[in-house]
């Protein structure tokens, strides 16, 4: 058998570890956290295997899920309530978080919606009304948090977003595809905004995971078929501690010199051909 016969696999997540204390002393504010599937919840988790102190957000008609949802992590976590589109909650984030944290180091961005009628087939035929929400919610929220929260930064704060490479078409994706074509452009002009300051802003390209929010794309299971057949790592669906290792170590002081950029965690899909 030659060398390209062979298919490797991923090294267990477990078997991967990172250095002691990698985000030792840190503040960090994480939204996204609805189950223990969620990337967001392994962020938490390893942040605070790794000396991290974090908040996380919610929308309030999530609040409680996310509250019990905390109550797994190693050392729990307080819930502040959080919609992107509410004016009042993004007006008071500072100071809550502040309230909390003292400072902010960090900030993860795991946040996304498309209506249905974005999705699953209905790019020709969704309504503006149904696009902007998408838009709003899943490109700008970006900005929006970034902004409420930049009061409360520390010297150096990260802000790491979760994305999904968005240099091709994919089925069913739709809109959405345009949301995160938007959440790349929109990282690069945060960076180069809030750099002077020394805030850096980047994001993390995951392959498809068995999550709550790719439960609600349609044909979600395209991705699934072909995914491990194309990655020269092999992928795991089920597997979210490969990609919430990424984004913290980018939440780390590790990565001091880089922002605008996009980390793939896909098992070098985006880097081959069929």
């Amino acid at each position: 058998m030659t060398v390209t016969d062979q298919k490797p696999t991923l090294v267990p997540s477990e078997e991967l570890h990172m250095p002691s204390g990698l985000v030792a002393g840190q503040r960090l504010v994480i939204t996204g956290v609805l189950t223990e599937a969620s990337i967001a919840f392994n962020v938490a988790k390893l942040a605070q295997d790794e000396g991290a102190q974090v908040v996380l957000t919610s929308p309030k008609r999530t609040v409680s899920l996310t509250s019990r949802i905390a109550d797994r992590l190693p050392q729990g976590a307080e819930v502040l309530q959080l919609d992107v589109t509410d004016t009042d909650d993004l007006d008071s984030l500072a100071k809550r978080a502040t309230d909390e944290l003292g400072q902010v180091d960090g900030v993860l961005h795991a946040i996304g919606f498309a209506p249905a009628s974005a999705l699953g087939g209905g790019f020709f035929d969704a309504p503006w009304e149904d696009v902007a929400k998408a838009m709003e919610i899943s490109t700008y929220s970006l900005v929006a948090l970034t902004r409420a929260l930049k009061p409360s930064f520390a010297p150096n704060a990260s802000i790491v977003g979760l994305d999904f490479d968005s240099t091709i078409a994919w089925p069913g994706y739709d809109w959405m595809g345009v949301a995160k074509a938007g959440l790349e452009s929109t990282a690069r002009y945060l960076a180069r905004t809030l750099g002077p300051e020394g805030v850096r802003v980047n994001l993390v390209a995951a392959g498809p995971l068995k999550t709550m929010a790719a439960r609600s794309i349609p044909g979600f299971e395209e991705f699934e078929s072909v995914w491990n057949e194309r990655a020269p790592l092999g992928w795991d669906v089920q597997d979210t501690m490969p990609t919430a290792k990424a984004a913290l170590a980018l939440l780390s002081p590790w990565f001091p010199a880089t922002t605008g950029e996009i980390v793939h965690v896909d098992g070098g899909v985006h880097a081959v051909g069929a």
